[in-house]
């Protein structure tokens, strides 16, 4: 069984996690793990950590009104604590990784199927309906059919969607939410339009199973279709953000989350509505209107290895982690 109670919340308040993690993100971990090989997160004793700052001694990890409450934790632990699911959100599910395992010296845990290789949140969703997994990372809401098959998602951290674009196009404005509607549906199909140079405008869009992709659709487009791929509209085979960057050019338009494009060199976030996603309180209100929540899911019923990673997540450490990987705490 998985250690539980004071006495393991205090030594997982009492740690950080190793700092050179933090920045790594998917490519470091892909880059040492080219295979998928699986890297079962178990803990160190020996490894080098950094003192956190200071915590309430309050050994309840996540708040009394956590939705946390709701799941039925009377299912036995599993021997492994398997997750998939949003490969936005491998930074943050990597980190808290390592800070379970120093609460939790009896139960690895892996994301990803096979391990190292998440597969986006739609895939996640499906892989723990079908019981391969225990947690799913979900960079969207629910919708009502998931809800209803017994799935609960507990908010862990706030998000944006940056719309970029290459440093190199002459566009140097911003975009309304309408325009980007139209440039997503393929209404506005010229930079002209929306008062730029004269040139076609290239749309790469994420793939089809990513959960970015959804909440775009859902928040942008109001659920209504893409246009079709053509001559200059793309879709991704996979849901990777780098080669989308990369393939923006000089007339091209995509979308990712702030995180994976705030220090990208070659990229422009465009500002929407008069409102840039940097912009943390206009996240936390509203105001900009591309944000959002993520999320960890799991079934209703479950064990209580499940509840006690999301609330890690919860905990006034993992909202630092939340925080230090680039989201914003609840």
């Amino acid at each position: 069984m998985a250690r539980s109670g004071n006495e393991g919340l205090v030594l997982g308040l009492t740690v950080l996690i190793t700092a050179g993690l933090a920045g790594g993100g998917y490519w470091f971990f892909t880059r040492n793990n080219p295979n998928g090989l699986q890297q079962v997160i178990t803990p160190n004793p020996a490894s080098t950590v950094n003192p956190v700052p200071p915590v309430s001694k309050d050994p309840t990890p996540a708040p009394p009104n956590s939705t946390t409450a709701a799941l039925d934790t009377s299912l036995p632990n599993p021997q492994v604590l398997n997750m998939d699911g949003s490969v936005t959100m491998v930074a943050l599910i990597k980190r808290l990784q390592l800070a379970y395992a120093q609460v939790n010296l009896n139960i690895p845990s892996t994301f990803g199927v096979p391990d190292g290789r998440p597969n986006g949140t739609n895939a996640g969703l499906k892989n723990l309906m079908q019981g391969i997994v225990n947690i799913a990372a979900c960079s969207r809401p629910l919708k009502a059919e998931e809800i209803q098959s017994g799935l609960l998602g507990v908010p862990v951290a706030r998000d944006a969607l940056a719309v970029v674009v290459g440093i190199d196009n002459p566009y140097k404005g911003g975009l309304t939410l309408n325009q980007l509607r139209g440039i997503f549906q393929g209404t506005i199909t010229n930079w002209e339009q929306v008062g730029g140079a004269k040139q076609p405008i290239k749309v790469i869009n994420r793939a089809t199973e990513s959960g970015t992709r959804t909440f775009f659709k859902d928040a942008v487009l109001l659920g209504g279709d893409f246009a079709p791929d053509s001559k200059d509209f793309t879709t991704l085979p996979h849901d990777e953000t780098t080669p989308m960057l990369r393939a923006l050019g000089k007339n091209g338009i995509g979308y990712s989350t702030v995180q994976q494009a705030v220090n990208q060199e070659i990229v422009r976030i465009v500002p929407i509505d008069g409102v840039a996603p940097t912009d943390v309180n206009a996240v936390k209100t509203g105001v900009y209107p591309i944000s959002r929540v993520v999320l960890l899911v799991a079934k209703k019923q479950t064990s209580p290895v499940v509840k006690e990673f999301i609330d890690l997540a919860l905990s006034q450490v993992g909202q630092e982690i939340v925080r230090q990987v680039g989201f914003i705490p609840l």
